[in-house]
């Protein structure tokens, strides 16, 4: 192979090439660019390597299109293609390319989940339902409570506005707690955590059980599914004569 790519007549034809055709020419197309560069895939990444390198010997890799850059006369191709044709490049380009990436730090995610579900009921409590439903993913979750399936993510938002969102009141403050969080892969967990609402009226607990993924670098609920039941809500202030409380309408077990 080396002989063949070193023959005298194929070295004059490169030579008439790069001499008459390409070096003529004020601009050409680059072979590798700026997009091939970041995180290659490990089945891609030797081969693309080589040709990178091969490119930079043969001289048509130019750094951003000029004329002249980055390109290597041709004892040195000859030099850069000997070096190549060894036994030592290969196992170079399989340590380069095959690594395998830095190791997920489980303790990390676990915070970065449990963060995910502090923010929601923090967004939950000052009666920012669009912000609490940043924690699902937007607009595929599949969300599950009361027996039935809720419409993705803008009906869940939907659910959440028309059934808690007239007040206060009816919102109520939710606190998730007690939460295990079990790691399935660097970017799957399952959640399983109990939940709080009170209010002065129905009052709610209930069990959360949610999977995580990692979609971005961020960790978002794809599948949400609530367990609850009413519990009696803490003693209220009495209410003025003046202002009586409206009677609670029909509503199925609330479900965060």
């Amino acid at each position: 192979m080396l002989d063949l790519m070193t023959s005298p007549k194929l070295l004059a034809q490169a030579k008439s090439y790069f001499n008459d055709v390409q070096l003529k020419t004020d601009s050409h197309a680059p072979l590798i660019t700026a997009q091939d560069k970041p995180q290659l895939s490990r089945s891609a990444c030797a081969g693309r390597f080589s040709v990178a390198l091969i490119a930079d010997a043969v001289g048509l890799w130019s750094r951003d299109g000029r004329r002249g850059v980055r390109r290597l006369d041709l004892p040195a191709r000859i030099g850069l293609l000997r070096w190549m044709m060894r036994d030592r490049f290969w196992p170079l380009a399989a340590a380069l390319c095959l690594a395998p990436p830095a190791a997920a730090d489980p303790a990390q995610d676990r915070a970065a989940i449990l963060t995910v579900v502090a923010q929601m009921e923090q967004a939950w409590n000052r009666g920012d339902f669009r912000g609490y439903m940043a924690g699902f993913s937007n607009p595929d979750v599949v969300f599950v409570s009361g027996g039935r399936f809720q419409n993705g993510w803008q009906g869940t938002l939907d659910h959440y506005v028309r059934d808690y969102g007239g007040s206060p009141r009816t919102r109520g403050t939710l606190h998730f707690y007690d939460m295990k969080v079990e790691l399935l892969a660097d970017d799957a967990a399952m959640l399983v955590g109990r939940y709080h609402l009170e209010r002065p009226v129905r009052a709610a607990e209930g069990v959360n059980t949610r999977l995580f993924r990692k979609i971005a670098g961020r960790w978002v609920i794809t599948l949400n599914h609530v367990s609850a039941h009413d519990v009696p809500s803490r003693p209220a202030a009495p209410v003025s004569e003046r202002e009586p409380s409206a009677p609670a309408a029909r509503q199925d077990p609330p479900s965060s």
